[in-house]
């Protein structure tokens, strides 16, 4: 059996209205999809597109020594903004992630993840080659603020986005394999950066080069967007069963074929239904307390992961190492960006999500301590690589927790918020 036959009143227009029983079934006939091929293909789609995020993303790190050396970027109060360019560079990313995630991130509830998905994609790279061709630290910091809005909308859709494509059951495995992808960007952009942000390939700033390879990472957005389905639930919650339905049946006809045995029985009872979601919700019980205790959570991760990651080479700068060395050393350590996901991609679903936090964020702050108070580079290496080891862990383990505390309507507003 490789689809749920439909009921008579099943074959409406493509917008039907919201019912609640076809909805709920949607849902169902998606959780018991097994963990064949069919999904984890789906996965690793999504997960090449965050890799093109996160490359963005951790350019504030790696380029900023290049920046510096180029005379392009002033440090203390010789600043466009009477500080550090850097820091300004650092926060004209994070303010626009805060805009992106906060305030416009609710635009994929409401046009769908796919076309936001695209949307995003295309903004912060279009950005981030802008960002390349400036000659001036004004310029490089005010398209620094585009590219962050962008990256803002994208991380939270995908999140949203993964976490609705996939069974219920297998979502910790697939954020610890879509964030295993995700963070082979990070050495990939500190392996280029160590290689050409101290030269000047055919007298063209190394750190430019950097950042304009986003460029061709372009390429690979029409390849992806036409391979990925819209997510049948987002669908079903819009009252568009015909075109979720199509979803599933092709869907389901795939992994039957990958499964080589029939499908269970879709358990729709077991599935919540929502209607149509506003911001308003997110402050109704159960959920009230759900995003405040995420709020809380996220000023101090954000601080831990983004303030280690987006400094790593300032802070080896800041214990002696030179500038080649200190991207060298920070090359090493983002090695452990992949290999934690990668680590727990197989166990991740025996685990409550909530304890891998607990545990990962432990981990960073015991390590944190000691990395303060090394001296030798074997010293900072092991320390760095176990930060990075605990901050990619504590990365995806929230990443799952936090989509599955909201509903299908209100997952990429509450998320995003």
């Amino acid at each position: 059996m490789h689809a749920v036959p439909d009921s008579p009143d099943n074959a409406h227009s493509t917008r039907d209205g919201v019912d609640p029983i076809r909805a709920a079934r949607i849902s169902a006939r998606i959780d018991r999809l097994p963990a064949v091929a069919t999904i984890w293909k789906l996965v690793a789609l999504l997960s090449i597109g965050g890799f093109f995020e996160l490359y963005d993303l951790f350019q504030t790190a790696y380029i900023s020594p290049g920046l510096i050396r180029d005379g392009l970027f002033a440090t203390g109060a010789q600043g466009v903004f009477g500080f550090s360019d850097q820091a300004a560079f650092a926060s004209a990313t994070f303010l626009g992630l805060f805009l992106g995630a906060s305030l416009l991130s609710p635009i994929a509830d409401r046009y769908g993840r796919r076309a936001i998905f695209t949307f995003a994609l295309i903004w912060y790279t279009v950005a981030t080659v802008l960002m390349g061709i400036q000659t001036s630290a004004l310029g490089i910091i005010c398209m620094r603020f585009l590219v962050g809005i962008g990256l803002g909308i994208e991380l939270v859709t995908i999140d949203a986005y993964l976490s609705e494509l996939v069974p219920k059951r297998m979502r910790s495995s697939a954020f610890a394999f879509a964030f295993f992808v995700q963070f082979l960007s990070v050495p990939s952009v500190a392996l280029m950066s160590w290689w050409l942000v101290p030269q000047d390939p055919f007298g063209i700033a190394g750190w430019r080069w950097v950042v304009l390879a986003s460029a061709v990472f372009a390429l690979f957005i029409w390849w992806l967007r036409s391979r990925l389905p819209e997510s049948p639930r987002w669908l079903a919650q819009h009252g568009r069963f015909s075109e979720a339905e199509k979803i599933m049946d092709d869907l389901e006809a795939r992994c039957l074929k990958d499964h080589g045995q029939a499908l269970d029985e879709p358990e729709t009872h077991n599935v919540a239904v929502e209607g149509k979601g506003r911001f308003a919700d997110i402050w109704q019980p159960p959920y009230r307390r759900r995003a405040l205790m995420l709020i809380v959570f996220h000023v101090f991760q954000a601080i831990g992961f983004f303030g280690f990651g987006n400094w790593l080479p300032a802070l080896l700068s800041g214990q002696g190492v030179s500038v080649t060395h200190s991207l060298a050393y920070a090359f090493v350590i983002t090695l452990a960006y992949p290999l934690g996901p990668l680590l727990f991609v197989k166990f991740a679903n025996r685990f409550e999500n909530k304890w891998q936090i607990v545990g990962s964020a432990l981990g960073s702050m015991i390590f944190g301590t000691l990395f303060a108070q090394q001296t030798t580079a074997v010293g900072l290496i092991f320390c760095g690589v176990m930060i990075t080891f605990c901050n990619a862990w504590l990365s995806f383990s929230y990443h799952s927790y936090q989509s599955e505390l909201f509903p299908t309507n209100i997952r990429a507003r509450a998320v995003g918020f």
